[in-house]
């Protein structure tokens, strides 16, 4: 039997007034869980070299020296690392009945908020440099978890108390901030799946509880077409602005609306500083002043490049408007609380009638976020290879018969030899929906094969291929007649679109699956990939898409306490599931 180890969970003062002194576990905290910083590397001396589109290393992630914290990693990331380091206490641990230690004046006392209410500090907030030295001061933090929001079975097990109340900010196994070329893709079948189960085992716990996040900057965004949309952004975005709220917030609005008539910025700005005091006064010169600080304008730009800076994403508009948001943070995802104002609704939770409320709640007392998987899909192009390289032959029969001689199936489930890659990336992109691989401009159908990890799956004779999301079961999936899928399911739902066969059925696969969709050398015409119908671009024989879980779930705002309820609503409600006239009863009949 192993030697008994007790398991000693320890808790941080969030107080930014304590001294040093009066915070004991500060040190304690770093001391005992050191971040470290953690890579993919390939290993030179392996014999075996998967595809260009998925390598794999047996060899041990180096231990990098830890950093100061920074702002730009994902929200998601930070939870997960902190869970991840709860399970990895609670493996070193073989006594189930380990004590649990607490510091003195930590939050295992249940500081109490003004209003009575019971929380828990939750992780250190970004921009401010957290516990990157020995000894350095805990800075306030940014998101605080409602422990009277857990459920009372899932509260009373010791690592979900541990997990709770471990959710410092520190760095995710996988730091695409540093590491631009690590894809989900790339990852081994062990790390896939750690990774997919690690965020659904997250998106579980995230369900049960309330999170109430520090948010300072929000992000609105809205259908800038639809006229009648533009009054009621004006509306919110003068909301976020008025004097009686309790935090000065900036807001941000698309950078179109700057000359928007409706939207009309002077007036908004008058309007919101005549709240502070009357025109003339120096209180209303300096409300004007500062609101105009205050409000500012987002371009597609600035999502890519600098998506930390917003706190806090409020869509108004459809499912579209949320699918756009999914395409404007490609990586890291700030929560999305959408309001009701499209068609069908499957995403859009609140109604916007009631949106003072709903905001005050979801900044006062906190949300409950709900993960949805989204699909990293990356485009591989064929590369010609060296041998016709060095000759100075470059004609177009030679590339013709260079693409007869070469088997796209045998290169992509066979080895690869050295320095012989056969592909190279060419775009990567998150999606919420789904990835359509399909015959585009072109007359006749398409023709492409489907892999599945290390094996060939299929080929496909068809209009084209639709690879969903659990999200996206409804929109082109349902047309194509795959199957509705609950959000929760940790799937891929593959789908032909008119394939030209009895036989082709909608499947239904694991996330731990990479797929890789590509178009035979010997295909007559090109093929079309759209990723949550953009970004269309042609794949010519030879080229191929990588499809697998991505690290970056989409995090929504949900209504607590109904989110089965909601998806079974949307699914009867708005598309009519099995709705029929009902039979009449049976009637006995009588002698």
């Amino acid at each position: 039997m192993p030697e008994s180890v007790n398991k000693h969970v320890v808790f941080d003062d969030d107080d930014p007034g304590a001294s040093d002194d009066e915070c004991p576990s500060v040190e304690s905290v770093f001391v005992a869980d050191q971040s470290r910083q953690t890579q993919v590397t390939f290993d030179p001396s392996s014999s075996f070299r998967r595809k260009s589109s998925m390598v794999s290393s047996e060899i041990r992630k180096p231990a990098l020296p830890p950093r100061a914290v920074r702002r730009d990693e994902c929200i998601v990331h930070q939870f997960l690392e902190s869970q991840r380091r709860a399970a990895n206490k609670g493996a070193g641990s073989s006594d189930a009945g380990s004590d649990q230690c607490f510091s003195p004046g930590s939050p295992s006392d249940n500081s109490t908020t003004p209003a009575g209410d019971t929380h828990h500090h939750a992780f250190h907030p970004p921009g401010i440099d957290g516990l990157g030295h020995h000894g350095a001061k805990n800075p306030k933090s940014r998101a605080i978890v409602e422990l009277k929001s857990l459920e009372k079975d899932v509260n009373g097990q010791a690592d979900q108390q541990a997990w709770t109340r471990e959710m410092t900010k520190s760095l995710s196994e996988l730091d695409l901030t540093q590491y631009e070329d690590v894809h989900s893709r790339t990852l081994t079948k062990k790390q896939l799946s750690d990774m997919a189960w690690g965020v659904r085992e997250l998106s579980r716990r995230l369900s049960s509880m309330r999170i109430r996040f520090r948010v300072k900057s929000v992000f609105l965004l809205t259908k800038v077409y639809d006229q009648d949309l533009i009054p009621k952004t004006r509306e919110v975005t003068l909301w976020l602005l008025d004097k009686c709220r309790d935090v000065r917030y900036t807001v941000y609005v698309q950078d179109t609306l700057r000359t928007n008539k409706k939207f009309d910025v002077a007036g908004l700005v008058d309007e919101a500083a005549k709240t502070y005091g009357s025109p003339g006064e120096e209180e209303y010169e300096r409300a004007l002043l500062d609101i105009k600080r205050r409000l500012k304008y987002w371009d597609e730009e600035m999502c890519r490049s600098r998506p930390q800076m917003f706190d806090f994403v409020i869509t108004l508009g459809g499912d579209g408007t949320v699918l756009y948001a999914s395409w404007l943070f490609q990586r890291i995802v700030p929560p999305v609380l959408s309001f009701a104002l499209g068609s069908l609704g499957f995403l859009t939770k609140f109604d916007f009638d009631a949106f003072a409320p709903t905001l005050e709640s979801a900044f006062s007392k906190g949300v409950t976020v709900s993960l949805r998987l989204r699909f990293e899909g990356t485009v591989m192009r064929s590369k010609r290879r060296s041998t016709r390289a060095i000759r100075s032959v470059t004609s177009d029969e030679d590339d013709e018969d260079e693409n007869h001689t070469r088997d796209l199936v045998e290169e992509l489930i066979g080895e690869e030899k050295e320095d012989a890659r056969t592909h190279r990336p060419d775009g990567t992109y998150e999606i919420l929906n789904e990835i359509v691989v399909d015959r585009g401009p072109n007359p006749t159908m398409s023709y492409t094969e489907l892999f599945g990890d290390d094996e060939h799956f299929t080929s496909i004779l068809a209009d084209g291929i639709c690879v969903s999301t659990p999200t996206g079961s409804t929109a082109y999936n349902l047309a194509a007649g795959g199957s509705l899928c609950h959000p929760e399911n940790p799937v891929m739902l593959v789908t032909s679109i008119c394939a030209h066969t009895l036989s082709f059925r909608p499947i239904i696969l694991p996330d731990t699956i990479v797929l890789r969709v590509g178009v035979p050398y010997d295909a007559r015409t090109s093929s079309w990939a759209s990723f949550d119908g953009r970004e269309r671009v042609e794949l010519k024989p030879g080229d191929y898409v990588t499809i697998s879980a991505s690290r970056y779930p989409f995090a929504t705002v949900q209504a607590e306490g109904r989110r089965s309820e909601d998806w079974i609503n949307s699914i009867s409600g708005k598309l009519g599931w099995n709705t029929r006239q009902k039979q009449k009863s049976f009637k006995e009949w009588e002698h």
